[in-house]
């Protein structure tokens, strides 16, 4: 029997593509209603159409989590269109650019910072207000990444922030799990979407890495989809403040 999610309503940030795509149509194809939240309307709405065909409700708004404004209101939006909030998944981010630290900029690690652990700090505490507000039961899944376990050489301020949620999961899990609220943390392993588009088509790496994952392929996108609706099954109510590896055993091998 599968994880039934029918009458939940997820959010998924950075739900118009990749990761956080695979992630909004998991959640739907398990029955709940899902709301993604993205930067760019035209990809919501492309991704909205795509994820209607699981027959669900689905709400697109238009929201830059780094402005602590607009996620009120891309959170009021949702909650109009499609009831009070069960789950969120705080997936948006960006990528760092490839540089020796010794070239990193201040301007590059503040722009990777912002999003990557401002942005998840605003969207998931907003969410976390409402839950509270609305006195339910909730779960946040915040995706993180393998280079918060294996390091991320020449892309150290992305692995800084993602090494942030870990932090950032087990210090909220702790203290709202007197609210019902669990935290846990998703990482996914290599994954092909469009911010590793450059890595993945270096022959030499992509094989580097293929090579060293026991299944012996990247990841699609859809393979993070079963885990995070795992993490938002409401059954679940003693995991908190863990953290889920989807990388077909990189980080063992």
């Amino acid at each position: 029997m599968g994880i039934d999610l029918t009458g939940r309503v997820v959010v998924v940030t950075g739900g118009n593509r990749g990761i956080g795509l695979g992630i909004a149509r998991a959640v739907a194809e398990a029955g709940a209603d899902v709301a993604i939240w993205g930067r760019d309307a035209d990809r919501n709405a492309e991704a909205a159409e795509r994820l209607a065909a699981t027959g669900r409700r689905i709400h697109a708004a238009t929201c830059d989590v780094t402005d602590e404004d607009r996620v009120a209101a891309a959170m009021d939006a949702t909650i109009e269109a499609l009831g009070p909030l069960d789950a969120f998944v705080a997936n948006a981010g960006v990528g760092g650019a490839l540089l020796p630290y010794a070239d990193v900029t201040l301007e590059e690690w503040r722009r990777v910072m912002t999003v990557d652990l401002d942005g998840v700090f605003l969207s998931t505490r907003e969410a976390v207000r409402r839950l509270i507000e609305h006195r339910r039961p909730g779960a946040l899944v915040l995706v993180s990444s393998t280079s918060a376990i294996h390091g991320a050489a020449r892309n150290v301020a992305y692995g800084t922030a993602k090494t942030g949620l870990l932090g950032l999961t087990r210090a909220l899990a702790v203290e709202l799990a007197r609210h019902h609220i669990r935290v846990n943390a998703l990482l996914p392993g290599w994954t092909i979407t469009e911010l590793a588009e450059a890595a993945y088509a270096d022959d030499r790496f992509r094989a580097v890495t293929t090579r060293r994952t026991p299944v012996r392929r990247w990841a699609e996108p859809a393979d993070m989809g079963p885990a995070a609706v795992f993490l938002c099954d409401p059954t679940i109510e003693y995991h908190t403040g863990d953290h889920l590896v989807v990388d077909g055993g990189y980080t063992v091998f």
